[in-house]
């Protein structure tokens, strides 16, 4: 199974073309860890790293 490409601004993993929440086409396909965000609004961990949409999110990409 191949990594899934992330992008580089936002960290969210992206399976399109353009990234949903940033807008950007830059990707990577080198990160590590990975963050579920089911319920943006209420999660403490969305709110201290800035994440507004739910969603699959890199920890750190490179």
């Amino acid at each position: 199974m191949a990594k899934k490409k992330v992008c580089k601004r936002c960290k969210m993993f992206v399976d399109a073309d353009t990234c949903a929440q940033c807008g950007t086409s830059s990707f990577s396909n080198s990160w590590q860890g990975r963050l579920f965000i089911t319920d943006a609004e209420n999660s403490m961990i969305a709110q201290k790293i800035g994440i507004k949409l739910k969603g699959e999110y890199a920890i750190k990409v490179k």
